[in-house]
């Protein structure tokens, strides 16, 4: 997918995320995030839109941490919350193609970074705020190309880190398949990071298919493994490991 795209999801997603949590309202528990009520998820993810529109608006070209989340709730916040995520789509709408600024993975340019990066952030975040209406079954679609982006971000890129958490002491390798996109990765996992390869090469321990989308929430722990759109075939022990061990934090 192309910069222009992600932008343009970008801007779909971060308007149902508001709109869902509008509806919702402030003390909504987010089923998705255990603990959390959807203040909370309107704190942090327009948080992470004004860290990342301060980047890319600002050129910084090394890390610098966030303002902090807001001391705010109700309309007021609501209303933060979307001037935020305006500025971010304004930001990256308009910053040069030979943008340079920090980034933290892999990408061909840092403006294609922080417009992938933000549109998966936001869309993750959006399904979230959309599980405070208890929409498990009727949540906003998800385009299936965006979705397998987002599977591949996450596989290809978080992960890839040598802080990612997923290790094991019995080696195995673990086989992603969309079946709606074609896409297929296959991660092996052991005592080190794991190594994610976009291929269907050798024999696999344990298969998670389904639509892109699916697997995308899978991975992302907003769904089971195991539901009725996502097929899980061969040594449980791997998606257990995922699912305990995967949380991308800051």
């Amino acid at each position: 997918m192309d910069i222009a795209e992600h932008i343009k999801y970008l801007t779909l997603e971060g308007q149902l995320l508001a709109d869902a949590a509008e509806q919702a309202g402030p003390d909504a528990e987010v089923p998705t995030c255990p603990g959390w009520h959807v203040r909370d998820l309107l704190r942090h993810t327009g948080m992470v839109h004004r860290w990342a529109t301060a980047f890319v608006a600002e050129g910084h070209t090394a890390f610098r941490a966030g303002a902090g989340e807001p001391d705010l709730d109700g309309e007021p916040l609501l209303a933060w919350f979307r001037e935020g995520h305006g500025a971010l789509v304004t930001a990256l709408t308009e910053a040069p193609g030979t943008l340079e600024c920090w980034t933290f993975l892999p990408a061909p340019s840092p403006l294609a970074f922080w417009a992938r990066r933000q549109v998966h952030e936001t869309t993750v975040h959006r399904v979230d705020a959309e599980s405070a209406l208890g929409l498990v079954a009727g949540r906003s679609p998800l385009d299936a190309r965006l979705a397998a982006d987002g599977v591949d971000e996450l596989l290809c890129g978080f992960h890839a880190r040598e802080k990612s958490r997923v290790r094991t002491d019995r080696p195995g390798t673990l086989r992603v398949r969309a079946t709606d996109t074609g896409d297929v990765w296959t991660v092996r996992l052991s005592t080190e990071a794991p190594r994610t390869t976009r291929d269907a090469e050798g024999p696999a321990d344990c298969e998670l298919s389904g639509p892109a989308e699916a697997l995308h929430l899978t991975l992302w722990n907003r769904i089971r493994p195991g539901s009725p759109a996502v097929a899980l075939t061969g040594d449980e022990r791997l998606v257990r490991l995922w699912r305990e061990t995967s949380a991308v934090t800051w």
